[in-house]
């Protein structure tokens, strides 16, 4: 194949196999653009600070953008000075890898309330992701709600649950999420699922970790373990649901031992309304049964749980891209086998990640996703002669719209900044949540380039 020259919007996961996929062909450039100055996406600001394991993945994830045929342009959004009419003229193909980052809403009454926000808004805050507000969670509640029973909803309760000492000697969180953390006056954390134990979509690695702390008790209530025959069905099916169901049980039998915490986990209740009239000071559940098919129906009977600090985690929403073709109701990019479909036929355009299939599966199912995309991609090349795309040419046009480019050197000047931070207070790392002071660090290189 004749040199090609791809980008790929976005520098998360999705984004960085696309690419890896893309590099090992023979021939083909690949420039990774990013909205912020670092790379790495939903692992650097969605998943947990304590998930050492799985952010270091991140090493993976560094060593493609290290390949010589890959290049980091960070700083760079579509739709800020940049259109898919300039990456079409600049490439011969674009790649969309946007991810899914919006949170689905409840839709009842009282949701708009201060004290309500989304998990989203949490994790953003804790991980300390630069459009995140320094000052949007004090923690001055006594008793706390999360909407959800999926892994997302398990990470807030545990990090509400956790001592900001726990959190500063093996996370990377910056010093003022650590502070809010330090004055948390929460006692209470009840997670709330709308369906059974066996429907809950946590995995058993997340769940135990719950049981594991040291701050915080674990209280199940055994009447909400109720199963029917779809959920025995799930249970002798699916070893995992299994697991889970085996190790709640464990849990409503044990006692309680005193902690300064703790998290109920409730099952088979849905909220109908978020009370309150300055803020929240409450949540409205509607009790459920189970159908006797995998689902639940309402029993008209309810029950208030005091709340000041409510956290809703029902899912998230792809959000559309300037230009790009989006559906609406899915809530993703149309595509036929990850190429991008337009109504005028317009071909080159190709979508990987969640805003591709929807938020669905875990990190490691970007990787077949990438390859089906970039399959597509290369077969639609053979067919169409490559374009005369000058390497620079890209820079050359943001330089000139006034874009400040962070290249993979101003990436590398931000890391060696937050290890620096890290290593003055005995961390590993402290992370730079503010925009400006990224671009700072990065500024020596950049004013070099």
């Amino acid at each position: 194949m004749a040199d090609v020259r791809i980008a790929v919007v976005g520098s998360g996961p999705s984004g960085l196999y696309a690419a890896d996929e893309l590099s090992r062909h023979g021939g083909v450039w690949v420039d990774v653009l990013d909205r912020l100055p670092c790379p790495y996406g939903l692992l650097r600001y969605g998943v947990a600070p304590d998930h050492l394991k799985m952010k270091s993945l991140e090493i993976t994830l560094r060593r493609i953008l290290e390949h010589p045929e890959v290049r980091f342009l960070g700083g760079v959004e579509l739709g800020d000075r940049l259109s898919v009419d300039d990456l079409r003229e600049h490439y011969d193909a674009v790649v969309y890898a946007t991810g899914a980052a919006v949170d689905r809403t409840l839709g009842i009454p009282g949701e708009d309330l201060p004290g309500s926000f989304s998990a989203t808004e949490f994790v953003a805050w804790y991980c300390g992701h630069p459009d995140a507000e320094v000052d949007r969670f004090t923690l001055d509640a006594t008793s706390a709600v999360v909407v959800g029973v999926g892994n997302v909803a398990v990470d807030v309760a545990r990090v509400l649950a956790k001592t900001a000492a726990e959190l500063r000697e093996k996370t990377d969180m910056s010093d003022h999420v650590l502070d809010v953390l330090d004055a948390n006056t929460i006692t209470d954390i009840h997670m709330i699922g709308r369906r059974g134990a066996a429907q809950a979509k946590f995995t058993t690695k997340e769940l135990q970790e719950l049981g594991e702390l040291a701050n915080a008790d674990v209280v199940v209530d055994p009447a909400e373990l109720v199963l029917d025959e779809a959920s025995e069905q799930t249970i002798g099916s699916d070893r995992k649901v299994r697991r889970n169901v085996e190790l709640l049980q464990e849990w409503a039998q044990r006692p309680q031992q005193g902690r300064a915490r703790r998290i109920h986990l409730r099952f088979l209740h849905s909220p109908v309304a978020l009370l309150g009239t300055d803020r929240v000071e409450g949540v409205e559940l509607e009790r459920n049964e189970l159908d006797g098919t995998g689902g639940v129906r309402g029993t008209g009977s309810t029950v208030t749980l005091p709340a000041e600090l409510v956290l809703r985690s029902v899912g998230y929403r792809g959000l559309p891209l300037p230009g790009v073709p989006f559906d609406e109701r899915r809530a993703v990019i149309p595509h036929e086998a990850g190429r991008v479909l337009r109504d005028d036929g317009r071909a080159g355009e190709y979508v990987v990640g969640w805003i591709k299939r929807g938020p669905t599966g875990v990190i490691g199912t970007n990787k077949g996703d990438a390859k089906e995309t970039v399959a597509t991609l290369l077969a639609d090349l053979e067919a169409t002669p490559p374009g005369d795309h000058k390497a620079d040419g890209i820079i050359e046009l943001l330089d000139r719209r006034g874009v400040t480019v962070v290249t993979w050197q101003g990436w590398e000047a931000i890391d060696a900044a937050e290890q620096a931070l890290g290593a003055a207070v005995g961390r590993n790392r402290v992370k730079i949540a503010d925009r400006d002071e990224l671009l700072a660090a990065a500024e020596a290189v950049l004013n070099r380039r």
